[in-house]
C-alpha cells in the first residue's frame, strides 16, 4: 500500500524515473529537479526508501539511490509504460507544475448570466 501512495505523487514518480536506470546521488536528483529544495528532495528520497522502492548506498558523506524494481512488482512495468510515452511525460510535467503552484484560489466573484 505504501508503494501505491508513493507513486501517486508526481514528484516521487519523477524521482523514481531519475533513478530507474542507474544509481544517482541525492545531489544529482536535486539538480535534475531544479525547482525543489534539497531538503524536500531528501524527504522524498527517504519516503521512497521507507516504502521499499529505492535502495540506498552510503559512500562517505554522499548517499546514492537506485530504484528497486523488484519491490514494485507489476507496477514496474506500468511505470515504464508511462515513462516511454511523450504525452505522459508532458502530463507529468503539468502535474509537477500544478503541485509546485499549490491549490488555485477560488474567485469570490460570481459569473454574470
Amino acid at each position: 500500500m505504501a508503494a501505491l501512495r508513493s507513486i501517486a505523487s508526481p514528484r516521487k514518480r519523477e524521482i523514481l524515473r531519475l533513478v530507474w536506470d542507474g544509481e544517482k546521488s541525492a545531489g544529482d536528483v536535486h539538480r535534475a529537479l531544479g525547482d525543489v529544495t534539497f531538503g524536500a528532495v531528501s524527504q522524498h528520497l527517504k519516503s521512497l526508501e521507507a516504502a521499499g522502492l529505492l535502495k540506498r548506498r552510503d559512500s562517505g558523506r554522499h548517499r546514492y539511490y537506485v530504484a528497486d524494481r523488484a519491490a514494485l512488482g507489476p507496477l514496474a512495468e506500468y511505470l515504464e509504460t508511462l515513462w516511454s510515452s511523450a504525452l505522459t511525460r508532458l502530463a507529468i510535467c503539468a502535474e509537477l507544475e500544478e503541485a509546485r503552484r499549490g491549490p488555485r484560489a477560488r474567485s469570490s466573484h460570481r459569473r454574470r448570466r
